[in-house]
Protein backbone atom coordinates (compact mmCIF):
# COMPACT_ATOMS: atom_id res chain seq x y z
CA UNK A 1 0.00 0.00 0.00
CA UNK A 2 1.73 3.43 -0.69
CA UNK A 3 1.86 4.97 2.79
CA UNK A 4 1.82 8.43 0.95
CA UNK A 5 -1.57 8.34 -0.56
CA UNK A 6 -4.00 10.28 1.80
CA UNK A 7 -7.03 9.00 -0.46
CA UNK A 8 -9.65 11.16 -2.04
CA UNK A 9 -11.27 14.18 0.05
CA UNK A 10 -14.42 12.93 1.63
CA UNK A 11 -17.99 15.09 0.42
CA UNK A 12 -18.45 18.76 1.92
CA UNK A 13 -21.72 19.73 3.17
CA UNK A 14 -22.27 23.13 1.19
CA UNK A 15 -24.81 25.96 1.28
CA UNK A 16 -27.03 25.17 -1.73
CA UNK A 17 -28.08 28.54 -2.97
CA UNK A 18 -24.87 30.18 -1.79
CA UNK A 19 -22.67 28.27 -3.48
CA UNK A 20 -24.63 28.37 -6.43
CA UNK A 21 -25.72 31.69 -6.68
CA UNK A 22 -22.05 33.29 -6.63
CA UNK A 23 -19.98 30.57 -9.31
CA UNK A 24 -20.44 32.55 -12.11
CA UNK A 25 -21.88 36.02 -11.46
CA UNK A 26 -18.87 37.76 -10.79
CA UNK A 27 -18.06 39.37 -14.44
CA UNK A 28 -21.28 40.47 -16.33
CA UNK A 29 -18.76 41.01 -19.12
CA UNK A 30 -19.08 37.45 -19.77
CA UNK A 31 -22.51 38.54 -21.55
CA UNK A 32 -21.22 41.45 -23.65
CA UNK A 33 -18.09 39.88 -24.86
CA UNK A 34 -19.73 37.36 -25.93
CA UNK A 35 -22.11 38.97 -27.52
CA UNK A 36 -19.73 41.75 -29.20
CA UNK A 37 -17.63 38.42 -30.56
CA UNK A 38 -20.41 36.93 -32.23
CA UNK A 39 -20.33 33.62 -30.27
CA UNK A 40 -23.22 31.81 -30.05
CA UNK A 41 -24.28 29.41 -27.23
CA UNK A 42 -23.71 25.67 -28.29
CA UNK A 43 -26.75 23.43 -27.81
CA UNK A 44 -25.17 20.72 -26.90
CA UNK A 45 -24.08 19.88 -23.08
CA UNK A 46 -21.32 17.29 -21.47
CA UNK A 47 -22.63 15.31 -17.95
CA UNK A 48 -19.51 13.86 -16.53
CA UNK A 49 -19.82 11.16 -13.89
CA UNK A 50 -16.08 11.62 -12.17
CA UNK A 51 -15.58 8.25 -10.17
CA UNK A 52 -12.82 9.71 -7.68
CA UNK A 53 -10.34 7.53 -6.51
CA UNK A 54 -9.81 5.56 -9.90
CA UNK A 55 -12.09 2.94 -10.15
CA UNK A 56 -10.36 -0.49 -11.05
CA UNK A 57 -10.79 -1.33 -14.98
CA UNK A 58 -10.96 -4.84 -14.33
CA UNK A 59 -13.94 -4.66 -11.34
CA UNK A 60 -15.56 -2.92 -13.90
CA UNK A 61 -15.17 -2.61 -17.82
CA UNK A 62 -12.36 -4.41 -19.06
CA UNK A 63 -12.35 -7.75 -16.81
CA UNK A 64 -9.81 -10.62 -17.71
CA UNK A 65 -11.44 -14.08 -16.53
CA UNK A 66 -8.47 -16.19 -17.93
CA UNK A 67 -5.72 -13.82 -16.23
CA UNK A 68 -3.67 -15.32 -13.49
CA UNK A 69 -5.49 -15.29 -9.96
CA UNK A 70 -3.18 -13.08 -8.53
CA UNK A 71 -4.20 -10.40 -11.07
CA UNK A 72 -7.91 -11.09 -13.13
CA UNK A 73 -10.89 -9.81 -11.61
CA UNK A 74 -12.73 -10.95 -8.38
CA UNK A 75 -16.02 -10.55 -10.39
CA UNK A 76 -17.08 -12.41 -13.65
CA UNK A 77 -18.16 -10.97 -17.04
CA UNK A 78 -21.40 -10.88 -18.39
CA UNK A 79 -22.45 -10.61 -22.01
CA UNK A 80 -24.41 -7.46 -22.84
CA UNK A 81 -26.88 -6.87 -25.88
CA UNK A 82 -23.83 -5.86 -28.48
CA UNK A 83 -21.61 -9.17 -29.33
CA UNK A 84 -17.91 -9.66 -27.80
CA UNK A 85 -18.79 -7.01 -25.03
CA UNK A 86 -18.20 -8.19 -21.39
CA UNK A 87 -18.66 -6.26 -18.45
CA UNK A 88 -19.17 -6.62 -14.67
CA UNK A 89 -21.63 -8.72 -13.49
CA UNK A 90 -22.56 -6.10 -11.09
CA UNK A 91 -24.05 -3.96 -13.84
CA UNK A 92 -26.60 -5.84 -15.07
CA UNK A 93 -28.52 -3.21 -15.85
CA UNK A 94 -25.74 -1.26 -18.24
CA UNK A 95 -25.88 -5.02 -19.45
CA UNK A 96 -28.85 -4.75 -21.12
CA UNK A 97 -28.63 -0.92 -23.13
CA UNK A 98 -25.01 -1.52 -24.35
CA UNK A 99 -25.69 -0.88 -27.43
CA UNK A 100 -26.48 2.86 -26.06
CA UNK A 101 -22.44 3.39 -24.84
CA UNK A 102 -19.43 2.51 -26.09
CA UNK A 103 -16.38 1.76 -23.31
CA UNK A 104 -12.66 2.88 -24.40
CA UNK A 105 -10.77 0.52 -22.86
CA UNK A 106 -6.97 1.93 -23.99
CA UNK A 107 -6.87 5.38 -22.25
CA UNK A 108 -3.61 5.90 -20.55
CA UNK A 109 -1.30 8.34 -18.32
CA UNK A 110 1.66 8.81 -15.82
CA UNK A 111 0.41 10.30 -13.21
CA UNK A 112 -0.14 8.54 -9.96
CA UNK A 113 -1.75 10.68 -7.33
CA UNK A 114 -5.23 11.32 -6.96
CA UNK A 115 -4.71 14.97 -7.83
CA UNK A 116 -2.32 14.92 -10.19
CA UNK A 117 -4.29 12.21 -12.00
CA UNK A 118 -7.11 14.28 -11.78
CA UNK A 119 -5.73 17.58 -13.02
CA UNK A 120 -4.27 15.11 -16.16
CA UNK A 121 -7.59 14.21 -17.21
CA UNK A 122 -9.95 16.80 -16.24
CA UNK A 123 -7.76 19.68 -18.41
CA UNK A 124 -5.40 17.54 -20.46
CA UNK A 125 -2.30 19.41 -18.75
CA UNK A 126 0.57 17.07 -17.52
CA UNK A 127 1.52 18.40 -13.94
CA UNK A 128 4.87 20.33 -13.98
CA UNK A 129 5.56 19.36 -10.57
CA UNK A 130 3.72 15.97 -9.68
CA UNK A 131 2.41 15.80 -5.77
CA UNK A 132 1.98 12.52 -4.46
CA UNK A 133 0.56 13.78 -1.86
CA UNK A 134 -2.38 14.42 -3.88
CA UNK A 135 -3.15 18.05 -2.60
CA UNK A 136 -1.88 19.50 -5.38
CA UNK A 137 -4.10 22.27 -7.25
CA UNK A 138 -4.00 22.55 -11.52
CA UNK A 139 -2.41 25.47 -13.09
CA UNK A 140 -4.73 25.51 -15.88
CA UNK A 141 -8.54 25.29 -15.90
CA UNK A 142 -10.64 22.17 -16.81
CA UNK A 143 -13.26 21.23 -19.12
CA UNK A 144 -15.75 22.74 -17.40
CA UNK A 145 -14.44 26.45 -16.75
CA UNK A 146 -13.03 26.39 -20.46
CA UNK A 147 -16.98 25.82 -21.47
CA UNK A 148 -17.90 28.42 -19.25
CA UNK A 149 -15.31 30.76 -20.73
CA UNK A 150 -16.22 29.68 -24.28
CA UNK A 151 -19.89 29.55 -24.06
CA UNK A 152 -20.93 32.02 -21.07
CA UNK A 153 -24.24 31.92 -19.30
CA UNK A 154 -27.31 31.55 -22.02
CA UNK A 155 -30.25 33.98 -22.46
CA UNK A 156 -32.15 32.18 -19.69
CA UNK A 157 -29.13 32.99 -17.17
CA UNK A 158 -28.62 28.94 -16.61
CA UNK A 159 -25.49 28.52 -14.93
CA UNK A 160 -22.65 27.20 -17.69
CA UNK A 161 -20.77 24.72 -15.30
CA UNK A 162 -22.42 23.01 -12.17
CA UNK A 163 -20.96 20.12 -9.87
CA UNK A 164 -22.96 17.99 -8.05
CA UNK A 165 -22.84 18.01 -4.70
CA UNK A 166 -19.45 20.11 -4.80
CA UNK A 167 -16.73 20.96 -7.01
CA UNK A 168 -13.50 19.04 -7.86
CA UNK A 169 -11.22 19.59 -5.49
CA UNK A 170 -7.80 19.45 -7.45
CA UNK A 171 -9.10 21.99 -10.59
CA UNK A 172 -9.20 25.53 -10.82
CA UNK A 173 -10.07 28.22 -13.51
CA UNK A 174 -6.92 29.69 -12.88
CA UNK A 175 -6.36 32.51 -16.10
CA UNK A 176 -9.72 32.50 -17.42
CA UNK A 177 -11.08 33.97 -14.34
CA UNK A 178 -12.63 32.73 -10.92
CA UNK A 179 -16.22 33.44 -12.39
CA UNK A 180 -15.98 30.37 -14.63
CA UNK A 181 -15.89 27.98 -11.45
CA UNK A 182 -18.50 26.15 -10.78
CA UNK A 183 -21.02 26.17 -9.57
CA UNK A 184 -21.71 23.81 -6.44
CA UNK A 185 -25.31 22.97 -6.22
CA UNK A 186 -24.93 20.25 -2.74
CA UNK A 187 -26.48 17.63 -1.98
CA UNK A 188 -30.25 16.97 -4.20
CA UNK A 189 -30.63 13.51 -2.17
CA UNK A 190 -30.71 15.59 1.14
CA UNK A 191 -34.03 16.10 2.60
CA UNK A 192 -33.06 19.46 3.25
CA UNK A 193 -32.03 20.08 -0.31
CA UNK A 194 -34.67 22.87 -2.15
CA UNK A 195 -34.92 23.96 -5.91
CA UNK A 196 -31.59 26.74 -5.33
CA UNK A 197 -32.86 29.68 -5.71
CA UNK A 198 -36.91 29.14 -5.43
CA UNK A 199 -37.43 31.48 -2.12
CA UNK A 200 -35.87 33.78 -3.91
CA UNK A 201 -38.11 33.67 -6.90
CA UNK A 202 -40.98 32.62 -5.29
CA UNK A 203 -41.03 35.65 -2.85
CA UNK A 204 -41.08 33.32 -0.04
CA UNK A 205 -39.57 34.94 3.79
CA UNK A 206 -40.75 38.42 2.63
CA UNK A 207 -38.63 39.18 -0.19
CA UNK A 208 -39.75 40.47 -2.98
CA UNK A 209 -38.88 40.79 -6.62
CA UNK A 210 -39.53 43.91 -6.53
CA UNK A 211 -37.02 44.62 -3.01
CA UNK A 212 -34.22 45.28 -4.65
CA UNK A 213 -32.24 46.31 -1.58
CA UNK A 214 -33.22 43.48 0.53
CA UNK A 215 -32.50 40.90 -2.44
CA UNK A 216 -28.86 42.46 -2.56
CA UNK A 217 -28.90 41.87 1.34
CA UNK A 218 -29.14 38.46 0.77
CA UNK A 219 -26.78 37.72 -2.07
CA UNK A 220 -24.17 39.83 0.41
CA UNK A 221 -24.44 37.21 3.00
CA UNK A 222 -24.10 34.31 0.38
CA UNK A 223 -20.87 35.27 -0.49
CA UNK A 224 -19.06 35.67 2.74
CA UNK A 225 -16.91 33.28 2.08
CA UNK A 226 -16.24 33.54 -1.29
CA UNK A 227 -12.98 34.86 -2.63
CA UNK A 228 -14.23 37.72 -5.38
CA UNK A 229 -12.47 40.67 -6.54
CA UNK A 230 -13.56 43.55 -4.28
CA UNK A 231 -13.69 46.21 -7.82
CA UNK A 232 -16.13 43.42 -9.30
CA UNK A 233 -18.10 43.03 -6.45
CA UNK A 234 -18.28 47.08 -5.76
CA UNK A 235 -20.14 47.31 -9.36
CA UNK A 236 -23.62 47.88 -10.09
CA UNK A 237 -22.97 45.79 -12.94
CA UNK A 238 -22.37 42.70 -11.39
CA UNK A 239 -25.59 43.28 -8.83
CA UNK A 240 -27.88 43.98 -12.46
CA UNK A 241 -26.41 40.45 -13.57
CA UNK A 242 -26.60 38.97 -10.00
CA UNK A 243 -30.41 40.14 -9.97
CA UNK A 244 -30.85 38.09 -13.25
CA UNK A 245 -29.67 35.12 -12.45
CA UNK A 246 -31.13 35.23 -8.67
CA UNK A 247 -35.05 36.27 -10.30
CA UNK A 248 -34.45 33.83 -13.27
CA UNK A 249 -37.67 31.23 -13.48
CA UNK A 250 -35.90 28.83 -15.78
CA UNK A 251 -33.07 28.69 -13.73
CA UNK A 252 -35.05 27.71 -10.18
CA UNK A 253 -36.92 25.06 -12.70
CA UNK A 254 -34.34 23.24 -13.88
CA UNK A 255 -32.67 22.85 -10.18
CA UNK A 256 -36.59 21.91 -8.80
CA UNK A 257 -36.39 17.94 -8.66
CA UNK A 258 -39.58 18.19 -7.17
CA UNK A 259 -40.98 18.45 -10.84
CA UNK A 260 -40.09 14.66 -11.65
CA UNK A 261 -42.45 12.00 -10.79
CA UNK A 262 -41.85 10.23 -8.18
CA UNK A 263 -41.28 6.62 -10.05
CA UNK A 264 -38.45 8.34 -12.35
CA UNK A 265 -36.62 9.62 -8.91
CA UNK A 266 -36.75 6.00 -7.48
CA UNK A 267 -35.71 4.68 -11.18
CA UNK A 268 -32.41 6.91 -10.62
CA UNK A 269 -32.32 6.22 -6.82
CA UNK A 270 -32.78 8.32 -3.51
CA UNK A 271 -28.76 8.80 -3.19
CA UNK A 272 -26.76 11.22 -4.12
CA UNK A 273 -25.54 9.67 -7.13
CA UNK A 274 -28.93 8.83 -8.63
CA UNK A 275 -30.79 12.13 -7.32
CA UNK A 276 -27.49 13.65 -8.90
CA UNK A 277 -27.62 12.08 -12.03
CA UNK A 278 -31.16 13.44 -12.74
CA UNK A 279 -30.70 16.76 -11.68
CA UNK A 280 -27.57 16.75 -13.97
CA UNK A 281 -30.06 15.84 -16.68
CA UNK A 282 -32.44 18.56 -15.89
CA UNK A 283 -29.46 21.21 -15.71
CA UNK A 284 -28.26 20.06 -19.01
CA UNK A 285 -31.45 19.90 -20.47
CA UNK A 286 -32.23 23.37 -19.68
CA UNK A 287 -28.77 24.43 -21.08
CA UNK A 288 -25.39 23.90 -18.84
CA UNK A 289 -22.25 23.21 -20.90
CA UNK A 290 -20.41 20.99 -18.34
CA UNK A 291 -22.24 19.17 -15.39
CA UNK A 292 -20.40 16.95 -13.39
CA UNK A 293 -21.29 14.41 -10.60
CA UNK A 294 -19.00 13.94 -7.88
CA UNK A 295 -19.43 10.12 -7.30
CA UNK A 296 -17.75 9.27 -4.43
CA UNK A 297 -19.69 7.78 -2.27
CA UNK A 298 -23.46 7.17 -2.67
CA UNK A 299 -24.43 7.42 1.14
CA UNK A 300 -22.77 7.85 4.47
CA UNK A 301 -21.99 4.66 6.14
CA UNK A 302 -19.60 2.48 7.33
CA UNK A 303 -20.16 -0.28 4.68
CA UNK A 304 -19.30 2.46 2.14
CA UNK A 305 -16.06 3.46 0.48
CA UNK A 306 -14.77 5.43 -2.42
CA UNK A 307 -13.30 3.98 -5.23
CA UNK A 308 -9.36 4.05 -3.81
CA UNK A 309 -9.65 0.54 -3.55
CA UNK A 310 -5.85 0.14 -1.78
CA UNK A 311 -6.10 -1.99 1.29
CA UNK A 312 -7.31 -0.08 4.41
CA UNK A 313 -9.22 2.24 1.96
CA UNK A 314 -10.58 5.01 4.52
CA UNK A 315 -9.26 3.31 7.25
CA UNK A 316 -11.21 0.20 6.76
CA UNK A 317 -9.28 -3.58 6.61
CA UNK A 318 -10.95 -6.21 4.70
CA UNK A 319 -11.87 -6.88 0.63
CA UNK A 320 -11.82 -4.42 -1.35
CA UNK A 321 -14.30 -6.46 -3.58
CA UNK A 322 -17.12 -6.50 -0.89
CA UNK A 323 -16.64 -2.88 -0.81
CA UNK A 324 -17.31 -3.06 -4.65
CA UNK A 325 -20.17 -5.15 -4.03
CA UNK A 326 -22.20 -2.57 -2.12
CA UNK A 327 -21.16 0.55 -4.37
CA UNK A 328 -21.59 -0.94 -8.04
CA UNK A 329 -25.04 -1.51 -8.18
CA UNK A 330 -25.69 1.78 -6.61
CA UNK A 331 -23.54 2.82 -10.26
CA UNK A 332 -25.21 0.70 -12.55
CA UNK A 333 -28.95 2.15 -10.99
CA UNK A 334 -28.14 5.74 -11.80
CA UNK A 335 -26.12 5.45 -14.73
CA UNK A 336 -28.09 3.24 -16.46
CA UNK A 337 -31.47 5.30 -16.02
CA UNK A 338 -29.51 8.42 -16.54
CA UNK A 339 -28.33 6.56 -20.41
CA UNK A 340 -32.61 5.47 -20.96
CA UNK A 341 -33.60 8.61 -19.90
CA UNK A 342 -31.58 10.87 -21.87
CA UNK A 343 -32.27 8.83 -25.08
CA UNK A 344 -35.89 7.81 -24.52
CA UNK A 345 -36.51 11.82 -24.49
CA UNK A 346 -34.43 12.02 -27.41
CA UNK A 347 -31.50 14.19 -25.99
CA UNK A 348 -28.93 11.51 -27.54
CA UNK A 349 -27.69 13.97 -29.90
CA UNK A 350 -27.51 17.16 -27.66
CA UNK A 351 -25.66 15.19 -24.24
CA UNK A 352 -22.71 13.15 -23.99
CA UNK A 353 -22.06 11.09 -20.56
CA UNK A 354 -18.76 10.81 -19.80
CA UNK A 355 -17.75 7.86 -16.57
CA UNK A 356 -14.20 7.70 -15.67
CA UNK A 357 -11.70 8.40 -12.45
CA UNK A 358 -8.27 9.80 -12.55
CA UNK A 359 -6.58 6.52 -13.22
CA UNK A 360 -7.43 2.93 -12.87
CA UNK A 361 -6.15 -0.01 -10.39
CA UNK A 362 -3.06 -2.27 -10.51
CA UNK A 363 -3.22 -5.39 -12.26
CA UNK A 364 -1.87 -7.63 -9.46
CA UNK A 365 -3.48 -7.70 -6.42
CA UNK A 366 -2.21 -6.69 -3.22
CA UNK A 367 -2.44 -8.42 0.17
CA UNK A 368 -1.32 -8.19 3.62
CA UNK A 369 -2.85 -8.82 6.85
CA UNK A 370 -5.63 -6.31 6.96
CA UNK A 371 -6.92 -7.16 3.74
CA UNK A 372 -6.83 -7.19 0.11
CA UNK A 373 -6.60 -4.57 -3.00
CA UNK A 374 -5.41 -2.66 -5.75
CA UNK A 375 -3.30 0.34 -5.61
CA UNK A 376 -2.70 2.98 -8.06
CA UNK A 377 -2.28 2.09 -11.85
CA UNK A 378 -2.54 5.25 -14.37
CA UNK A 379 -1.00 3.13 -17.34
CA UNK A 380 -4.37 1.69 -18.63
CA UNK A 381 -8.23 2.32 -17.24
CA UNK A 382 -11.42 2.44 -18.94
CA UNK A 383 -13.79 5.76 -19.77
CA UNK A 384 -17.77 5.33 -20.77
CA UNK A 385 -18.72 7.25 -23.71
CA UNK A 386 -22.56 7.87 -24.00
CA UNK A 387 -24.64 10.05 -26.79
CA UNK A 388 -23.52 12.92 -28.05
CA UNK A 389 -24.16 11.47 -31.65
CA UNK A 390 -21.44 9.61 -31.74
CA UNK A 391 -21.09 6.07 -32.23
CA UNK A 392 -22.21 3.78 -29.55
CA UNK A 393 -22.10 -0.09 -29.05
CA UNK A 394 -18.57 -0.16 -29.82
CA UNK A 395 -15.33 -1.66 -27.65
CA UNK A 396 -12.34 0.78 -28.84
CA UNK A 397 -8.97 -0.24 -28.16
CA UNK A 398 -7.80 -2.87 -26.01
CA UNK A 399 -5.29 -4.22 -23.01
CA UNK A 400 -3.03 -7.07 -22.54
CA UNK A 401 -3.74 -10.05 -21.11
CA UNK A 402 -3.49 -8.52 -17.61
CA UNK A 403 -4.88 -5.12 -17.89
CA UNK A 404 -1.75 -3.51 -17.51
CA UNK A 405 -1.11 -1.76 -20.88
CA UNK A 406 -2.95 -0.90 -23.96
CA UNK A 407 -1.93 -2.73 -27.00
CA UNK A 408 -4.70 -1.41 -29.12
CA UNK A 409 -5.45 1.96 -29.76
CA UNK A 410 -3.87 3.80 -27.11
CA UNK A 411 -5.43 6.68 -26.09
CA UNK A 412 -4.58 9.74 -23.62
CA UNK A 413 -7.00 12.40 -21.49
CA UNK A 414 -6.18 15.01 -24.09
CA UNK A 415 -7.94 12.54 -26.65
CA UNK A 416 -10.99 11.58 -24.72
CA UNK A 417 -11.11 15.98 -23.58
CA UNK A 418 -10.52 16.49 -27.88
CA UNK A 419 -14.03 14.24 -28.49
CA UNK A 420 -15.89 16.57 -25.33
CA UNK A 421 -14.66 19.48 -27.10
CA UNK A 422 -15.58 18.80 -30.71
CA UNK A 423 -19.19 17.88 -29.30
CA UNK A 424 -19.22 21.09 -27.02
CA UNK A 425 -18.33 22.99 -30.71
CA UNK A 426 -15.24 24.02 -28.85
CA UNK A 427 -11.69 24.79 -30.79
CA UNK A 428 -9.53 22.97 -28.62
CA UNK A 429 -6.57 24.87 -30.24
CA UNK A 430 -7.46 27.88 -29.54
CA UNK A 431 -5.17 30.06 -27.05
CA UNK A 432 -6.04 31.68 -23.60
CA UNK A 433 -3.77 34.14 -22.18
CA UNK A 434 -2.49 33.61 -18.91
CA UNK A 435 -1.18 35.54 -15.83
CA UNK A 436 2.06 36.21 -17.71
CA UNK A 437 0.96 37.06 -20.92
CA UNK A 438 1.24 33.84 -22.60
CA UNK A 439 -0.88 31.86 -25.12
CA UNK A 440 -1.75 28.91 -23.70
CA UNK A 441 -3.89 26.45 -26.00
CA UNK A 442 -6.45 24.78 -24.33
CA UNK A 443 -5.20 21.22 -25.42
CA UNK A 444 -2.68 21.90 -27.78
CA UNK A 445 -2.89 18.51 -29.37
CA UNK A 446 -4.83 15.29 -29.08
CA UNK A 447 -7.25 14.22 -31.29
CA UNK A 448 -10.97 13.47 -31.32
CA UNK A 449 -10.95 9.72 -30.61
CA UNK A 450 -12.01 8.77 -34.44
CA UNK A 451 -13.54 4.94 -33.81
CA UNK A 452 -16.43 7.40 -32.04
CA UNK A 453 -17.04 10.03 -34.26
Amino acid sequence: MDQRCPGPMSRRQLLQVGSLALGGLALPEVLEGRAAAGHANQDTSVILLYCHGGPSQLETYDLKPEAPTSYRSVFWPISTNVPGMDICELFPLQAKIADRFSLVRSLHHTMSSHSDGGIEVLTGKTPTKPDPTSTSKSEHPDLGSVASRIHGMNRRAIPPYVSIPNKLYMTRPQYVGRHHAAFEAGDPSSKSFRAPLVDVVSGRDGLGLNDRKRLLGQLDKFRSDVDLNSDLVATERFRDLAFRMLTSPETATAFDLNKETDDLRDRYGRNVWGQGCLLARRLAEAGTAVTTVYINTPKSGQEFTNWDDHIMNAGRPGHFGDFMKVRLPYLDKALSTLIEDIFQRGLDKRIMVVVMGEFGRTPRLSHNSNGTGRDHWPQAYTALVSGGGLRMGQVVGATNSKAEYPTERPYTPKDLLATVYRHLGIDYRQTFTDYAGRPIHILGDGEAIRELI
